[in-house]
C-alpha cells in the first residue's frame, strides 16, 4: 500500500496514509473500554476536505474554475451531522470500504462505508417502513436500543425460550454490550438517519434471533442475509473479507451459510419493521414464525441454555 499511495499527488497520501495507520480497536466495545479510532469523525471529515483540495498555489492559475466547495456553508441537520458534498462522500466511500476490507475490525470504516454507500436503500425500507403499522410508530417515535433503554431485570425474569431471554443470553454469552453501536453522522435527512441506526442498533437482535456469534464466519452469514432482507450494498461488500477466512470456513460460508442466507432473507419479513421492544415477550419459535425465518445451518450459534451459565 505505501507503494501505491507514492505515485499519489502529495495532498491524497497525506489522507491515504492516515487511512492506513493501525487501530486497536474492536468491532464491539464494550463498557470498560473506550474507542481507541484513529480515525474520529473530525479526521475524516479533514480527509475528504484534503482529498478534494488543490495539490498546490502553482496549479491554482484559475480558482474561481478550479473552486472545490467544502461544505464551509452547509450546516448540521442534526446532532452529530456532518454534511459531505457528493465529491467527498465518494472519496469516503471508496476509502472506508477498502479499510473495512484491510481490517475488519475498524468499525468507524466499516460505519462510513454504511453510510456512504446506503443511497436510495434508505428511502426504500423508509417506505416499507411507511407501509407496514409497526414501522409507523417506529418512525413516529424512534425508539433507541441501549443500556439505558432496557429493563435488563424483567428482561431476565422472563420465561425460557422468550424473545427477550434469548437476548441477554446472548448478550451474556458473546460478552456484548448494546452500546456499541457508532452514531450517524454522513446521512443528511434526519428521518433516513435514523433509519440507519435502528439498522445498527437492531443488528444484535438478528444475531439473537437466529442464536448466531460474533466471530468472522456467522458475522458474514448474517451479513449475507441483511443484504437479501434489507438491501444495504455494505452487507454484501464485506463479503469480500471472505478471502480472509482459511479455506476450510470459506468453503462453509458459500456452500452452506450463503445459500440459507439468500433463501432466508428473502422469503422474511424486512425485520427493519419490527419493533423488537414491544415483542420482548414473545415466544422464540412462533416469532420466526411469523418473521418467515429459519434457523442457519448448525455449527455457528451459542450453546442452548442447559449447557450455560445464565447469570
Amino acid at each position: 500500500m505505501s507503494v501505491i499511495c507514492t505515485s499519489f499527488p502529495p495532498i491524497i497520501r497525506v489522507g491515504a496514509y492516515s487511512l492506513m495507520k493501525p487501530t486497536y480497536s474492536s468491532y464491539r466495545r464494550t463498557p470498560n473500554h473506550r474507542w481507541n479510532s484513529v480515525i474520529n469523525t473530525s479526521q475524516a471529515r479533514s480527509f475528504v476536505a484534503l482529498a478534494a483540495s488543490p495539490r498546490s498555489s502553482s496549479h491554482a492559475t484559475n480558482r474561481k474554475s478550479r473552486f472545490v466547495h467544502t461544505n464551509s456553508r452547509l450546516q448540521p441537520a442534526y446532532p452529530g451531522h456532518i454534511p459531505l458534498t457528493p465529491f467527498e462522500n465518494g472519496v469516503l466511500a471508496v476509502g472506508s470500504a477498502l479499510m473495512s476490507l484491510i481490517d475488519t475490525r475498524r468499525a468507524d470504516m466499516v460505519a462510513a462505508c454504511g453510510e456512504t454507500t446506503a443511497g436510495p436503500t434508505l428511502v426504500k425500507l423508509r417506505d416499507t417502513m411507511l407501509e407496514s403499522p409497526e414501522g409507523r410508530r417506529i418512525l413516529k417515535e424512534m425508539p433507541r436500543i441501549n443500556s439505558q433503554t432496557l429493563d435488563w431485570e424483567k428482561l431476565r425474569s422472563l420465561p425460557e425460550n422468550t424473545f427477550g431471554r434469548a437476548y441477554v443470553r446472548w448478550l451474556d454469552a458473546c460478552k456484548v454490550t448494546p452500546d456499541s453501536r457508532e452514531p450517524v453522522h454522513y446521512i443528511d435527512d434526519p428521518e433516513l438517519a435514523y433509519v440507519m441506526q435502528r439498522y445498527r442498533e437492531t443488528h444484535d437482535l438478528y444475531h439473537a434471533l437466529f442464536g448466531l456469534k460474533v466471530s468472522a464466519l456467522p458475522e458474514l452469514a448474517l451479513k449475507a442475509f441483511e443484504f437479501t432482507n434489507l438491501g444495504f450494498p455494505m452487507t454484501a461488500l464485506s463479503l469480500g473479507a471472505s478471502i480472509r477466512l482459511k479455506s476450510p470456513q470459506r468453503a462453509r460460508l458459500w456452500g452452506e451459510f450463503i445459500p440459507w442466507a439468500a433463501r432466508c432473507g428473502s422469503h422474511a419479513k424486512c425485520l427493519l419493521t419490527v419493533y423488537w421492544e414491544e415483542r420482548w415477550g414473545q415466544d422464540l419459535d412462533e416469532m420466526k414464525k411469523e418473521f418467515g425465518v429459519w434457523d442457519p445451518p448448525a455449527g455457528l450459534t451459542i450453546p442452548r441454555p442447559s449447557r450455560i451459565d445464565l447469570r
